[in-house]
């Protein structure tokens, strides 16, 4: 009886930590309206598959934002998605107005970031799912981030091989392609 006790402990853990992974932290979650009708996609990007469409003046709940606040992470239904955040909008100040850069702090939303635990968690049995690697694309930069594992995010697509190190705070690399040509070579660093 004990052990299913801690076991029963162990999973609710599980279940409480795997739901919390995704929340953004410092921050809560903001009401919305959708200014017209609105693709929600499976990422941030008009590359990504559409979730399903929203319909004009719904009400969505924003998650968060990406960094430059273009996409935005929205929960509708039982749907979550992203949507451009140049099509929703929020109250601030006794106004209603588009999700901005300015905006976005001032009404408590998160940066938040899209990657392959997130398509995981709300995309299993989509017929789209298992295609993740034909619908990322790494953010900009990502190649350059250097942190405690090294250089993070390099991404690897077909036809192309990235190798990276950090050396005080510098990214360097070598990114190596394969053309009709032959391979073609290059190496570069990026501070962060």
């Amino acid at each position: 009886m004990r052990s299913i006790k801690r076991l029963s402990l162990a999973a609710a853990t599980l279940v409480l930590l795997s739901l919390t992974a995704f929340a953004p932290t410092g921050a809560s979650a903001a009401t919305a309206v959708v200014m017209t009708d609105l693709n929600m996609r499976a990422g941030p990007g008009t590359h990504y598959p559409v979730v399903r469409v929203l319909p004009g003046s719904a009400s969505v709940v924003i998650y968060g934002c990406t960094a430059g606040t273009t996409w935005c992470d929205v929960g509708f239904g039982p749907d979550r998605g992203w949507v451009s955040a140049s099509y929703i909008q929020v109250t601030y100040q006794g106004q209603t107005v588009v999700v901005t850069p300015a905006v976005a702090p001032a009404v408590g939303l998160a940066v938040v970031t899209f990657n392959r635990a997130y398509w995981n968690t709300y995309y299993v049995g989509r017929p789209w799912y298992a295609s993740w690697n034909t619908y990322y694309r790494a953010p900009a930069g990502a190649a350059a981030a250097c942190n405690g594992n090294g250089c993070a995010g390099v991404a690897v697509r077909p036809g192309r091989a990235a190798v990276g190190q950090c050396s005080n705070g510098t990214c360097t690399g070598t990114v190596v392609r394969r053309t009709p040509w032959g391979p073609v070579v290059r190496q570069g660093s990026i501070s962060r």
